[in-house]
């Protein structure tokens, strides 16, 4: 998909150069860091569903659940 209206484009590139967003670093926990190499273990060993699987799950999981 590509925008060709010129107009528009400069609109947008004006709108992102005045914009004053600011970088800012956030510090991370150890908890945080540990998530984040579990995440990417499971990752790597195929530890992975889709979201179709998720929601599937979620939802025979809310059916076996007392009311």
């Amino acid at each position: 998909m590509a925008i060709s209206n010129s107009d528009y484009l400069k609109a947008l590139e004006k709108m992102i150069d005045s914009s004053n967003i600011q970088e800012k670093l956030i510090a991370l926990t150890e908890e945080q860091k540990l998530m984040l190499t579990m995440s990417d273990e499971d990752i790597k060993t195929g530890r992975i569903i889709d979201q179709e699987a998720l929601n599937k799950q979620e939802l025979e999981w809310l059916k076996e659940k007392p009311a």
